[in-house]
């Protein structure tokens, strides 16, 4: 058995901002955290996701972009959705002791110029980075 925290990032499709957030809270403290990622309608790992977060040194080609539905009726500790749809859409998990919502532009939106794509996964992954870096340091220590 662990004591570490089990957290779940949510968004629509799995497939860049969820990705990536389980991919570096499990960098930054997977020591502590116990990391999964779901999509309320998973459409596969975006290419572009895989890309940037090699160029940090950190590689998420072997995820798999997975729906929520198994996730139900778990036990967690923190679930974190990182879209408004997300949020909207989120089914009920009544085994989350912490729901936390954090919205983060869509950088897979398909109406956004293909030569603006690449820079817009750059900011959200570093947004992403940002913003799991102050949760770390707030709430790794929580209840322990």
């Amino acid at each position: 058995m662990t004591d570490r925290k089990r957290v779940l990032f949510l968004c629509t499709g799995n497939s860049a901002r969820s990705q990536m957030a389980e991919a570096w809270l499990r960098a930054l403290a997977g020591e502590v955290f116990e990391v999964h990622s779901a999509g309320t309608e998973p459409r596969g790992l975006h290419p572009l996701a895989v890309t940037v977060m090699r160029e940090v040194g950190i590689e998420i080609g072997h995820q798999v972009s997975k729906s929520a539905d198994p996730y139900l009726g778990e036990p967690w500790d923190f679930v974190i959705t990182l879209c408004d749809h997300a949020r909207e859409s989120c089914p009920v998990l009544p085994g989350a002791r912490e729901q936390i919502h954090w919205s983060f532009d869509d950088p897979a939106d398909p109406a956004l110029p293909e030569e603006q794509r690449v820079h817009v996964f750059r900011r959200v992954r570093d947004e992403i980075k940002q913003r799991l870096s102050q949760f770390v340091m707030t709430r790794q220590g929580r209840d322990r």
